[in-house]
């Protein structure tokens, strides 16, 4: 048996953001306590207004903090109704493209490491088939997963 430890890291950080994101739905956001969350926008799962999708074509951040509605948390994503000048617009963001979210009234942010699966099975093949064997590959740089400031 291989343990993919890159999947199981990836879905214990997805989950880090489902907790809080559901506290914030139970308890509202206190202050002026923002929370940052960067997605890819490049996907037919993301949805968004046209105009926001053209504006931010790979990826964008959304800020959580005075003007938001409706959040609701789902098992494959979370909807929530924010304003853009003056605009309210509904999105629905899946968490398999979330690239990093941040709490600086915490200190706190995750980095996400969001790489297509098809790409980390082709490289870890490639990593298997390679005759000169990489002791290094099974080591997790902690220094790739610092804290977002």
């Amino acid at each position: 048996m291989k343990i993919n430890y890159h999947q199981l890291l990836k879905k214990n950080m997805i989950n880090v953001l489902k907790d809080v994101l559901f506290l914030i739905k139970k308890n509202d956001l206190q202050y002026d306590h923002p929370l940052y969350i960067t997605f890819k926008t490049k996907n037919n799962n993301v949805i968004l207004p046209k105009w926001l999708k053209k504006k931010y074509p790979n990826e964008m951040t959304i800020v959580i903090q005075h003007e938001y509605w409706g959040l609701k948390i789902f098992e494959e994503k979370f909807e929530i109704i924010l304003s853009f000048n003056d605009i309210k617009v509904n999105l629905s963001i899946p968490f398999k493209l979330i690239i990093s979210f941040a709490d600086p009234y915490e200190n706190f942010g995750l980095k996400i490491d969001n790489e297509d699966d098809n790409k980390l099975i082709k490289r870890n093949k490639r990593s298997k088939e390679s005759k000169s064997v990489n002791k290094k590959n099974n080591v997790i740089d902690f220094k790739k997963f610092k804290k977002i400031n």
